[in-house]
C-alpha cells in the first residue's frame, strides 16, 4: 500500500479537532516524567538549541529549559501551544512555543542540536514524512530522542479500544509503531545511529479504574470527541471498555489504580 491516496491533510484536520476538544494537559502533564528521563537521556547540556516536536503543552521542552537549554516547542495545537506558555511562565522557562506542524516543520534545516517528542510525533499520519523532518531539523552529530507508547502495552490496548468504536483512517499505520526498533530502523535507515533503545514503564495513577475512564472521556481530546458522539448504552458500554483497560496492567491492592504502561525511550545521533 502507498501513501498517495491518503488525504494526510485532512487526517491531520480530524486529528486537530480531537486535541482541541476536552483538556489535553490535564492528562498530560502527568507524564512529566516522561521527558524528564527522555533529556537525561539524551544528555542535554546548557546551551543546546532544543527543539520539542508535537510538544502539546511542553514537557520535554520545559525538561530542557530547567537544565539551560534554548528551547522550542511546536504544536499544529493553538489551545496546547497557550497552555505550555501558561506553564513556562508560571515556572519563569523561557520556552519559545510555535505553531507548527510534525510533517512539516517550521525551522531551519539543521537547527537544533536535540530534537525530541515525548509520545506527540507518533501521532503524525504521515511517518516517513515526520521522520525526516525529524532528521532534517538535527545538526549533524546531533541528536534526536524519542519516548512512543508500544503496541503491546497498556496505551497499545487503550488505543485499540478506541479504535473498535472509531476505527482509524484507511492506510494510516499505527502510532504505536514507533515503540518498536523495527520501525524506528524503517523510518531513519542510516542517517540515524542508535545508541539506546531502553523499554521503560510509566505508570498511570487514578483512584479506581472508573476514575481513569471519566478522566479520560473528560479530558483526552480525541476520547472527549469521539465519546460526545455516543449516547445511552453505548455510552456506558464505551465507558466500561475504558475501564477495563488498565485492569491487566494494574499492580495495585487498595483498589486504586497503578497501572504500568510500556513506552520505547530512543535515542539516535544524526550522521
Amino acid at each position: 500500500m502507498t501513501n498517495t491516496t491518503v488525504d494526510f491533510e485532512a487526517i491531520k484536520d480530524k486529528q486537530r479537532a480531537g486535541w482541541q476538544t476536552g483538556d489535553y494537559p490535564r492528562v498530560g502533564n502527568t507524564l512529566q516524567i516522561i521527558a524528564e528521563l527522555l533529556v537525561e537521556a539524551a544528555d542535554v547540556r546548557a546551551g543546546h538549541r532544543v527543539l520539542d516536536v508535537a510538544c502539546g503543552q511542553g514537557n520535554a521542552a520545559m525538561a530542557a529549559a530547567r537544565r539551560f537549554a534554548e528551547a522550542t516547542g511546536v504544536d499544529y495545537a493553538p489551545n496546547l501551544l497557550e497552555q505550555g506558555r501558561e506553564r513556562a511562565a508560571a515556572e519563569h522557562l523561557p520556552v519559545t512555543f510555535t505553531e507548527g506542524d510534525a510533517e512539516n516543520l517550521p525551522v531551519s534545516d539543521s537547527a537544533f542540536d536535540l530534537v525530541c517528542s515525548t509520545v506527540g510525533v507518533m501521532f503524525a499520519p504521515n511517518h516517513q514524512k515526520a521522520a525526516d523532518e525529524l532528521v532534517r531539523a538535527t545538526a549533524p552529530g546531533g541528536k534526536i530522542a524519542l519516548a512512543s507508547w508500544t503496541p503491546a502495552g497498556m496505551i497499545g490496548q487503550l488505543f485499540k479500544t478506541v479504535s473498535k468504536w472509531a476505527p482509524p483512517p484507511a492506510g494510516v499505520r499505527s502510532p504505536t509503531l514507533w515503540g518498536t526498533e523495527d520501525h524506528l530502523f524503517e523510518l531513519f535507515g542510516d542517517r540515524v545511529e542508535w545508541v539506546a533503545l531502553n523499554r521503560r514503564e510509566y505508570v498511570f495513577r487514578y483512584h479506581s479504574p472508573e476514575h481513569f475512564s471519566e478522566w479520560f472521556r473528560d479530558f483526552y481530546g480525541p476520547i472527549t470527541r469521539l465519546a460526545g458522539t455516543l449516547d445511552g448504552e453505548d455510552l456506558k458500554q464505551f465507558a466500561r471498555e475504558l475501564a477495563d483497560v488498565p485492569r491487566p496492567f494494574d499492580h495495585a491492592d487498595d483498589g486504586t489504580v497503578a497501572a504500568r504502561a510500556e513506552y520505547l525511550e530512543a535515542v539516535g545521533i544524526r550522521r
